[in-house]
């Protein structure tokens, strides 16, 4: 039983799909805006709720917002929201083109809020999609079902529902109130007993396993607090302009017409400017916070640099890490209450991707340039874009916020044409591999 039509709904209220409403309040006609529904699973619209700390930065400059790339004049810009609350003098005044984590979430909270055609459902969660068929077998759109067992059908898809977290197999049989991902670390350290000595694990040596790191220093002042990686000291991202110029919404063209070997090397490569790294100032704040500690002999929190954790055993009462030294070959143990993860996202599509594609019947999940789901056939009068999860087709800022403000006129522009009748072909390019860390 279908509970509700709509003619297009976006699955997740991020940055993507926020961005693409945006898109269709100023692109499409008034019938397709209008009749466009989002949905988010939780209460309110925020950005990285896991590690949305007060002194955390955005990695992206605030021109990189869910418009401005697309439409510079738009009302839902950054710099109008600021104008708007009456904060713009002061961020101009701090000089930075990076806003603070908390300060980016409120705008996007804000566009949300001042929607004046396309609609948004708070608490509303998807459990799963399957394709809605005609009597020839022809897709004709969606149906979507939500937690609570309705039914919303819809003739475009958007799903932007990230990645799911990755949790190493050897941490598999940990219990949940010992093991925090950074996707659920503040909502997790905000109920903890901030006096308690805890004794802690970070696992990770890139930006999430850093702020976790720093976090935890002032939330729980008498932790005995643990640094683990395998590398081989605290890195800083490669970020030189000559690098970033690859993170253009233009640049998308270069990366899906290239061949798969070169691809394969683009993305190893600048693997290194996103995840496998901290934000060099940040480094730096790091660096002289450990030359302090030394100063004046403090030793509640340490580094453990080039370390595999090699077994992990779980009680009623505490996690035992086993961790292997590298260089020496040496194992010992290390005895936590609370394990916090910073490894990153699966690469492989989301769960709700994969059994999407599983209904379909498809090999392999791919899209067409224009993030167009290859369903098998390119005269099916349904159609679902998949946002955040191209990477290996189309780069590693699909994931990022980039390419969000272009990518979103893209799919509505590629939305219409559709509608209009018109077919799209897809190029070939592998996916679903290895993890991002």
């Amino acid at each position: 039983m279908i509970d509700r039509e709509v003619e297009l709904l976006a699955v997740g209220a991020g940055p993507s799909n926020l961005a693409l409403a945006v898109a269709l309040e100023e692109l499409a006609p008034a019938d397709l805006a209008e009749n466009t529904l989002v949905i988010e699973r939780s209460a309110s619209v925020q950005w990285q709720q896991g590690l949305l700390l007060p002194w955390a930065k955005s990695q992206a400059s605030f021109l990189k917002d869910l418009v401005t790339l697309r439409n510079p004049h738009s009302e839902f810009s950054f710099l109008n929201y600021l104008h708007t609350v009456g904060r713009l003098d002061d961020f101009i005044n701090m000089g930075s083109f990076l806003p603070y984590r908390v300060e980016f979430s409120e705008y996007f909270a804000w566009v949300a809020s001042n929607f004046s055609k396309v609609q948004l459902q708070l608490n509303t969660s998807c459990s799963s999609i399957e394709p809605r068929r005609d009597a020839s077998g022809e897709v004709t759109g969606w149906l979507t079902t939500l937690d609570d067992g309705s039914v919303i059908a819809s003739r475009y898809l958007s799903i932007g529902v990230g990645r799911d977290a990755y949790v190493p197999p050897i941490f598999a049989d940990v219990p949940d109130d010992r093991l925090v991902h950074s996707t659920k670390f503040v909502p997790t350290v905000t109920g903890l007993d901030k006096d308690f000595p805890y004794r802690v694990g970070v696992i990770g040596s890139a930006q999430s396993s850093a702020e976790m790191f720093r976090s935890l220093q002032d939330a729980l002042p008498n932790a005995q607090i643990n640094w683990i990686m395998r590398s081989i000291a605290v890195g800083a991202y490669d970020k030189t302009q000559f690098i970033n110029e690859l993170y253009y919404p233009s640049y998308v063209d270069n990366f899906f017409e290239a061949t798969p070997e070169a691809r394969q090397q683009l993305l190893l490569e600048m693997h290194k400017s996103n995840y496998a790294g901290i934000e060099p100032p940040f480094v730096e704040q790091l660096y002289t916070e450990a030359y302090l500690d030394r100063l004046g002999k403090q030793d509640r929190k340490r580094m453990i640099t080039m370390a595999d954790v090699t077994a992990v055993e779980s009680t009623d009462d505490e996690v035992v890490l086993e961790i292997t030294d590298r260089p020496t070959g040496n194992v010992s143990e290390l005895h936590l209450d609370l394990v916090f993860l910073g490894t990153g996202f699966v690469r492989q599509m989301p769960g709700l991707i994969r059994r999407l594609g599983d209904t379909l019947g498809l090999e392999q999940v791919q899209t067409t340039r224009h993030y167009r789901l290859i369903t098998g056939d390119p005269a099916a009068s349904g159609a679902c874009y998949l946002q955040g999860v191209n990477d290996a087709t189309h780069g590693i800022g699909d994931a990022l916020l980039s390419v969000i403000a272009i990518r979103a006129g893209e799919i509505v522009n590629d939305l219409l044409q559709h509608r209009a009748g018109a077919i799209v072909t897809a190029a070939p390019g592998p996916l679903d591999q290895g993890l991002i860390s």
